[in-house]
């Protein structure tokens, strides 16, 4: 199935509760899981970094990550573990990613996610898709971009997620290198024209339904990032107005009914509450009394009866 639509990956957002909240409001949009770096999956508890729940299908494992053999390694147990797709991050510009040689500035060395992609292939059957930007500092010039895709492309990758913002490695914080370099979709749509068999997706300042109905025209796939964390009910029109699917959108207190059992169930297992409602905060946004809802969520102790309050609450305000 050709997923147009997505979640982006967010480095503290993105782990498998808010995945399973988010999939409760669309079955069809693809979600992502946080990148997450080869030698932490390679050294460190595998379980805690790659567990999933069922539902979270579709699925794509982010890695940061340079050297082939490593990035291999984990396409290997990304398919293993069960992820349907394996990316790399060609677009975290953060002083910790460019440190390990990784994220935005392997725009300036496409031989080397040419050679992962390569390596990657070789061992996994899963689809290995790149996320980039449209270039880094001084590349200034849309033919770089071109080369780099050319050159990842040759080597296998058909899948290709652009963030249409260059990324500034020095002067600019990973925040303001989401802000400050300004968007440039022309370069992402004529991407999609100079390689039109290849799987083109966009990302950046996309902040609704309306904005990614338009981008569509245009290119294959599109992924949000914040405003579908900080407003996640708008993933509720996702599977309607994206996909042409005829479902049933559930009610915000329908989708929370459902995400507490999910909690309870993890609290059982020792997972603590407030690590999963810190993802449902933004619920209510542009709601009355949504204020209020975050307040109840933002307390010094959190309880799954304070979300039994909340919805009496919202029954009685009916």
């Amino acid at each position: 199935m050709t997923h147009k639509f997505s979640v982006a990956p967010m480095m503290d957002w993105t782990d498998r509760h808010c995945r399973y909240f988010h999939r409760l409001l669309s079955k069809e949009t693809q979600l992502w899981s946080e990148m997450v770096t080869t030698k932490a999956i390679i050294y460190g508890d595998k379980n805690r970094l790659l567990d999933f729940d069922a539902a979270e299908h579709p699925l794509v494992l982010q890695l940061g990550g340079s050297e082939p053999d490593e990035m291999a390694q984990c396409a290997k147990i990304a398919q293993d573990w069960g992820y349907d797709e394996v990316n790399i991050n060609v677009g975290c510009p953060s002083d910790r990613v460019q440190s390990g040689s990784f994220g935005a500035c392997l725009m300036q060395t496409p031989e080397v996610v040419a050679q992962c992609v390569d390596a990657m292939r070789q061992v996994s059957d899963i689809p290995v898709s790149v996320k980039s930007r449209i270039g880094v500092d001084d590349m200034e010039h849309y033919d770089e971009l071109v080369n780099f895709i050319t050159q990842v492309e040759n080597a296998g990758c058909n899948n290709f997620v652009i963030h249409a913002r260059k990324a500034w490695l020095k002067g600019l914080s990973p925040k303001e290198n989401r802000t400050v370099p300004p968007l440039n979709y022309e370069w992402v749509y004529q991407i999609k024209k100079d390689f039109p068999h290849l799987m083109i997706g966009i990302n950046g300042g996309i902040n609704s339904m309306d904005s990614a109905l338009v981008h569509l025209e245009k290119v294959d796939s599109v992924m949000l990032g914040r405003v579908a964390y900080h407003q996640p009910y708008l993933l509720s029109e996702v599977d309607g107005r994206i996909y042409g699917k005829k479902t049933d959108i559930l009610l915000r207190e329908q989708v929370l009914l459902q995400f507490i059992d999910y909690m309870k169930k993890q609290s059982e297992q020792g997972v603590p509450i407030r690590s999963m409602t810190r993802h449902i905060l933004g619920l209510y946004h542009g709601q009355p009394n949504a204020r209020r809802f975050k307040q109840l969520l933002s307390g010094k102790t959190v309880e799954l009866g304070h979300l039994y309050e909340w919805l009496a609450f919202v029954e009685e305000s009916l």
